[in-house]
């Protein structure tokens, strides 16, 4: 995007998890920003809190770059692990091949959902010296220590400051904990820096000996080599900030002896039907599962129609009232294209639209912590201004407006694609279970609405396709009434 916002630069606040507050956002280099978020273990395909990570960051960098911000977007990948090596050996697969075929999988879901690629992409095989070389740092300052078993672990009480993000006490964790010392720890608490190596399992020389990385020296060794020792905002799902964010703060920080993160960003969890999600609770869900069974935009639009650190409900009544939400979006697009070209977002419509009243509404929204689903108000607002316009008749109004829709839209990347295609898509899917509730809800509306608008031949087209689709509709003053046939 061309349009920039350097003017609204020195407003944006961001919620930093390790002062539990949101402070106003200064990078360390002015106009430029270093950002790592914790990305994927490629064992499996990636389920719907994944989806969460990638569309809320994807969000971030893109509202950063309309400010006018240079950002590096680094996203890890995780290509060597207990679950993976587990996996590998349950399928009699080759890792490398097993890892390959994930992450491929992982492209093509991010891809649908919207989301752009993060600028890279390191992989853990690839930084094995670099990982050395910071463990064999913490080891000569006493930090970490050889085991006899072939083990490498970090000694958590020499880092003074650890747990000063997740605001646990060593102390106090040590007191209530019922995890006994294993018998090569100096602590319970103290954590593995290098494995040494079990037969079948893939395994890297080391002055330590034969062995493999453990999981969090992966994310520090990455994040600093293509970042440098202290970068701008580290990211990454709520459930990492302990132990995973606290163990790379204490092994970075002690190996570096610089700030690791200036500011830490969490996103917060998704719920199945008001209850964690998990495989044991088989309330689990692969993002490719879900888009299966809708339109990948309602997805992601159900994903940002929350705040980033809230949790949120999945469920098939969210999803359909996401679907419902985004198509009467994409209605109001469309009437106020009736008749008339297609709406054509430029630059000069980009810079007419944040200058507009809305425009300053929804930059203030997403200024404010990436406030997303604010910002989705906002567009709801607008939507509503052209169904007016369109129906006082007043189509210069309806297209302004709806062209101030779309531009602002461009940066959350929903509400860009023809209205017809997605509104087809939507009515297309899921023959098999015929059309929800939302799908007849929003054809009434839009039926409605092309009845206002002497759009008959258009009214009587959804008539037909829902009495194809065996539902009934009744009309009367109070308005449509339907039932399934």
């Amino acid at each position: 995007m061309s349009v920039v916002l350097t003017d609204a630069m020195s407003n944006l606040s961001i919620y930093d998890s390790m002062t539990a507050q949101k402070q106003t956002f200064k990078p360390i280099t002015a106009g430029k920003i270093g950002m790592y978020v914790c990305g994927m273990t490629v064992y499996d395909y990636c389920h719907i809190g994944h989806a969460r990570v990638m569309v809320s960051f994807d969000v971030v960098t893109r509202w950063l770059r309309q400010l006018g911000y240079e950002v590096n977007y680094v996203r890890n990948i995780t290509d060597i692990d207990d679950k993976i090596i587990t996996r590998a050996a349950q399928n009699g697969e080759e890792i490398g091949a097993l890892t390959q075929r994930f992450i491929d999988a992982m492209h093509e879901d991010e891809t649908a959902l919207g989301c752009a690629a993060p600028d890279a992409e390191p992989r853990a095989t690839d930084y094995i010296d670099n990982m050395q070389s910071m463990i064999q740092t913490l080891v000569d300052t006493d930090y970490a220590y050889p085991a006899d078993n072939g083990d490498v672990y970090y000694a958590v009480e020499k880092f003074d400051g650890y747990g000063k993000l997740s605001g646990r006490k060593l102390a106090d964790m040590q007191a209530g904990s019922r995890v006994e010392v294993e018998s090569q720890k100096h602590n319970p608490f103290d954590f593995v820096l290098w494995k040494a190596a079990k037969p079948g399992e893939p395994q890297w020389a080391s002055p330590w000996g034969q062995g493999r990385p453990g999981w969090h020296i992966e994310c520090s060794a990455m994040s600093t080599e293509c970042l440098g020792n202290t970068f701008d905002i580290h990211g990454g799902g709520h459930d990492l900030q302990f132990p995973h964010h606290e163990n790379e703060i204490a092994q970075s920080e002690a190996s570096t002896g610089c700030e690791y993160a200036r500011h830490w960003m969490h996103v917060g969890f998704i719920n199945v039907d008001g209850e964690k999600m998990s495989k044991s609770l088989d309330n689990f869900f692969t993002i490719r599962d879900v888009i299966a069974r809708y339109h990948a935009e309602t997805v992601r639009f159900f994903l940002l129609s929350g705040h980033y650190r809230s949790q949120v409900n999945f469920s098939d009544s969210a999803l359909d009232e996401a679907h419902s939400s985004l198509s009467r979006l994409y209605h109001a697009i469309k009437a106020a294209e009736q008749g008339s070209e297609s709406l054509v977002v430029t630059d000069e419509v980009i810079t007419k639209a944040y200058a507009s009243e809305a425009g300053i509404a929804f930059t203030a929204a997403m200024n404010d912590d990436f406030n997303s689903a604010q910002a989705v108000s906002v567009l709801f607002g607008l939507a509503r201004d052209v169904n007016k316009a369109v129906k006082a008749e007043d189509m210069v109004t309806a297209r302004e407006q709806a062209l101030i829709l779309k531009a602002l839209a461009q940066v959350l990347n929903v509400l860009q694609l023809p209205p017809q295609s997605f509104l087809q898509a939507v009515i297309g899917e899921g023959t098999e279970a015929g059309l929800t509730d939302a799908d007849i809800e929003g054809l009434i509306v839009e039926r409605a609405e092309s009845k206002a608008n002497k759009n008959f031949a258009r009214a009587d087209e959804i008539r037909e396709q829902l009495k194809d689709a065996g539902i009934e509709l009744e009309d009367s003053r109070a308005g449509t009434t339907w039932r399934r046939a």
